[in-house]
């Protein structure tokens, strides 16, 4: 079953607030210079965020259900340029319930690249669902 996508929109602030609330304060997350400097293309979304909002989609299409188990790789940065942000897609495709378990495998873009590798999650329906 295709899921319906989820688009999230990634700015600045909302790496200074993730910072804050990880203590991942590394700066390629918000010094454009020290980004450049270590050869990324400018600053960029911390890997842990970028995981988190396809976490949100799948709570999204599945509310109240158990994350019995998500996983994936970080395979291309996420970029975010100052002065506006940048849309991360999140979409899914469900396979069919197995022993009250669906997985869903999962296709994480940000300006039509994939970010994610392998993106999985597997969710147990809430009870009286």
């Amino acid at each position: 079953m295709t899921l319906e996508p989820k688009t999230y929109t990634v700015t600045r602030a909302d790496l200074v607030a993730y910072a804050e609330a990880s203590g991942d304060h590394n700066p390629i997350h918000q010094d454009e210079e020290v980004a450049r400097s270590v050869g990324l293309p400018g600053v960029i979304a911390h890997g842990m965020y970028t995981m988190a909002l396809a976490a949100r989609a799948v709570a999204d299409w599945y509310p109240g259900a158990e994350l019995v188990s998500f996983g994936c790789k970080f395979t291309a940065p996420v970029v975010v340029p100052a002065g506006g942000g940048v849309e991360v897609e999140v979409s899914g495709e469900a396979k069919e319930p197995e022993d009250g378990l669906t997985t869903v495998a999962l296709t994480v873009t940000s300006g039509g690249q994939k970010v994610l590798g392998m993106p999985k999650a597997v969710v147990r329906a809430a009870a009286g669902a």
